[in-house]
């Protein structure tokens, strides 16, 4: 993938510095881990979304979910094994990982569920009242009583 220089967004705009910046970190090539651990992102309506993360192996006290500001974390630390085990084939990753999801503008994590060895976690985006569309009513009426301007001589 080429870099693009986003310095002249900076020169020209006001107020988007954090569209320019992630823009901008997702043109770099960051090391996620080779893919570990696979997950999906499902629409499951409008407005609530659902990450599942495949993490076999992994306890509930060791994986850790947090959110902040508008990054979504997700860390597994595996506790170390009271036994020492001999492998004739380890195909189960049972290793450490961070994984991290950029959050739009009003989407929050409502809960995350472990089970059958997927992690789910449960969004929903959630636009202030002001942001949502609203009706307008017109009045019609022909009273002549329409809105007085203050100094306004009609």
């Amino acid at each position: 993938m080429s870099h693009f220089d986003l310095s002249p967004l900076y020169r020209t705009t006001v107020g988007f510095d954090r569209l320019v910046s992630l823009l901008d970190s997702m043109g770099r090539v960051e090391n996620d881990g080779g893919g570990y651990p696979p997950y999906n992102i499902e629409r499951l309506a409008e407005n609530a979304y659902r990450i599942t993360m495949a993490v076999a192996g992994f306890s509930a006290d060791e994986l850790d979910v947090q959110v902040k500001e508008s990054q979504l974390t997700v860390r597994g630390q595996k506790a170390p094994e009271a036994e020492e085990r001999t492998y004739l084939h380890r195909g189960i990753a049972a290793r450490n990982f961070e994984r991290r999801f950029q959050l739009a503008d009003y989407v929050e994590v409502r809960g995350a569920e472990l089970r059958d060895g997927l992690l789910h976690i449960d969004l929903v985006r959630e636009l202030p009242e002001r942001m949502k569309p609203r009706k307008v009513e017109i009045n019609a009426g022909n009273s002549g009583s329409g809105t007085v301007i203050e100094g306004d001589k009609a």
